[in-house]
């Protein structure tokens, strides 16, 4: 499997990925500028420049580098050629997916540690009314990293079913946005005021949606990075065993499916 793993990033590297995001990175450098914008709240400004961008590469680097990783071996016929050695299928599958999450926090610590010097020099240029409390910073960072980590995952599981990559890019596009409104839907239709107006056949079915697809709510830590508003322990922990258990049932349904597909 660490072979598998070092391929995998290699073959990243190799595809000058990582130059691409560097070259977006530049972004950042006009943080401070276009935060200056708002006189009063320049900091909150570009913390949430800052986690927005990161956000939005780690979302590209998942669902593309996720959704055509399978492919692109099946295409080039170097699956055959792996799979011909004394490795199983399910261990070609968690390489790729280790590679891949690898990849994933090297880009996310790079990329905040950028945010981290460009918050810095924002904060220093315009001080704060509240201090800046760079552990939350970090934290949310790191939380969404975990949320893409776990978009891999959905990427890779539709990757095994699926002899194009149509079916995971939008698949997986499809999952992120709606699992991002699952928990305000299932709040709704068992509030009380939604129990006179919405039949029992939605709310089950809105019920079966929310615990199939993937919570991602949860791994959303702007608001404490932006107002140093502590964390929950609980349910920093809750949220990370959550992390744990849906990747382990994605990514063991998806090395099921691989085991039983059919190579041509």
């Amino acid at each position: 499997m660490n072979n598998i793993i070092q391929i995998t990033l290699k073959g990243i590297f190799r595809d000058r990925v990582f130059q691409g995001i560097m070259a977006l990175g530049v972004l950042f450098l006009f943080i401070p500028s276009a935060a200056s914008l708002s006189m009063r709240q320049v900091t909150e400004l570009s913390i949430t420049l800052s986690l927005s961008l990161i956000s939005f590469i780690l979302l590209l680097l998942s669902v593309f580098l996720g959704a055509t990783s399978l492919w692109k071996d099946m295409e080039r016929r170097y699956t055959f050629s792996v799979l011909s050695l004394p490795i199983s299928r399910s261990s070609y599958l968690l390489g790729r997916f280790f590679g891949l999450a690898l990849f994933l926090v090297l880009t996310s610590a790079v990329l905040g540690t950028i945010s981290l010097l460009v918050i810095k020099a924002a904060s220093g240029m315009y001080p704060p009314d509240r201090p800046i409390v760079w552990g939350y910073l970090a934290l949310a960072i790191g939380y969404s990293t975990l949320q893409y980590i776990l978009l891999v995952a959905v990427a890779l599981l539709l990757s095994t079913v699926s002899t194009s990559f149509f079916l995971p890019i939008f698949g997986t596009i499809c999952t992120f946005l709606a699992s991002g409104v699952t928990q305000q839907v299932y709040e709704y239709v068992n509030s009380p005021a939604a129990q006179q107006t919405v039949a029992p056949l939605v709310n089950a079915a809105a019920g079966g949606v929310y615990y199939l697809l993937p919570n991602l709510a949860g791994f959303d830590l702007k608001v404490h990075a932006i107002y140093s508003i502590a964390p929950n322990t609980q349910g920093l922990l809750l949220t990370a065993g959550y992390f744990t258990a849906y990747t382990a049932i994605l990514l063991g349904a998806a090395a099921l499916i691989f085991n039983r597909r059919e190579m041509k």
